[in-house]
């Protein structure tokens, strides 16, 4: 079991991550959606394709775009 965990709450647990690049990427519904805020952050991975991004927020304590998905990943990431 893989666990994300910040400021000492879990916000991802899960069995069937997949790890590219060393970063173990959680299946949506294993992320506590109750810790992150939208952000309008996005970069671009040759092979990945377009990233957004998230803000942690725990406690009153925020980790700028700290959690990052690919919602229309490149044929060779999917």
């Amino acid at each position: 079991m893989v666990q994300a965990i910040w400021n000492g709450e879990v916000l991802a647990e899960s069995d069937s991550t997949v790890v590219v690049e060393g970063n173990h990427y959680f299946p949506v519904e294993s992320v506590r959606g109750q810790f992150l805020e939208q952000s309008a952050t996005q970069s671009t991975c040759p092979w990945k394709g377009v990233a957004s991004y998230y803000s942690v927020v725990v406690n009153g304590d925020r980790n700028e775009n700290a959690a990052w998905f690919y919602p229309e990943p490149k044929a060779e990431a999917a």
